[in-house]
């Protein structure tokens, strides 16, 4: 089987290396690990071209234009990214008969909703990243809807507050507690924070069966995010916590971080208020969901964000990442 994944220097890029890496699936098949310096995907022949040659049987395009605020004066790139270069993507493994996953957003909502998103509601971004996004998605299941052929399938992964190997949330909140005595931190936007490793677990388990072979599942989008809820507020002040428990020398400690509404901290583009992402789509999924090497399914979709935070924190502090 050859396996393509796009975005190898992003975060959930970098999660599916190592699950490649912790398995037989880097013996077993041929993996194509793309970044920037490799495809443009603002370039749709660069794409076309790129899946011609490596004739991918899976395709996980982990990859996105993810400036927030930045989308609001690039909207060309941010949309040949996010909206176009999955469509062209999808369209191949439609009409090749491939597995394609997608990573999509909570920003496809306008987070005004009281309860948590279900996966059939309708899209409604407030800014051109979440625009992007949206577009994106539809992009990929009008590719599937228009072709002849029928043998493809695909995976939109709707998912939220990511963190991994690179740039986030929490690393930034850890950075900033070394040189700072206080912080202000919303607290009036409530999502979930998911690890890149956890989504890379999940989306496999959707994938490949327990001998690492391509399995048959429902075509759709999947919120794909841990149980639980917070806001930054109260994720920042959790990470610090741990941190400094772990070890970590700190000047800013939990109760030196204020809380403060959307209003206080002002942004070039409007984020999402409400970010909770209802999981009815695997939830449904028993005899299509396998377990991981590591655990079961049961086990995958039962995790919590704040066992997860945690062993992230702590690894970043054993490994002086802070």
């Amino acid at each position: 089987m050859n396996i393509l994944v796009f975005g190898k220097d992003g975060q959930l890029g970098k999660a599916f290396r190592a699950a490649f890496d912790s398995t037989k699936l880097a013996e077993l098949h041929r993996i194509n690990y793309v970044g920037r310096a490799e495809c443009d995907l603002a370039n749709s022949d660069a794409i076309i071209a790129l899946l011609n040659q490596t004739k991918p049987n899976l395709i996980i395009n982990t990859a996105a234009y993810t400036a927030v605020d930045r989308a609001e004066t690039e909207v060309d790139l941010a949309c040949a990214i996010n909206a176009k270069a999955p469509g062209v993507m999808a369209l191949y493994a439609k009409c090749c008969g491939a597995t394609f996953l997608h990573y999509s957003t909570d920003y496809v909502f306008d987070g005004s909703k009281k309860t948590p998103y279900i996966e059939s509601d309708v899209r409604n971004p407030l800014g051109v990243y979440g625009k992007s996004k949206a577009a994106g998605e539809e992009a990929i299941e009008v590719a599937f809807e228009e072709s002849d052929s029928s043998a493809g399938q695909y995976a939109i992964f709707r998912t939220s507050w990511v963190y991994g190997d690179g740039s986030n949330f929490i690393r930034t909140i850890l950075h900033l507690g070394k040189e700072r005595g206080s912080l202000k931190v919303i607290a009036d936007q409530y999502g979930v924070p998911s690890s890149a490793t956890w989504l890379a677990e999940i989306s496999l388990a959707l994938a490949l069966d327990e001998q690492h072979r391509l399995k048959r599942f429902p075509s759709g989008i999947y919120h794909a995010v841990p149980l639980g809820e917070t806001t930054w507020y109260a994720l920042a002040s959790y990470a610090v916590q741990v941190a400094i428990d772990a070890g970590a020398t700190l000047q800013l400690s939990p109760g030196a971080i204020e809380a403060i509404p959307t209003i206080d901290y002002p942004l070039p583009a409007p984020r999402p208020m409400n970010s909770r992402l209802a999981r009815g789509g695997l939830a449904t999924l028993d005899k299509v969901l396998s377990g991981s090497v590591n655990m079961t399914k049961s086990q995958l979709l039962e995790k919590t964000w704040e066992p997860q935070v945690a062993a992230y924190v702590q690894d970043l502090v054993y490994r002086k990442l802070i």
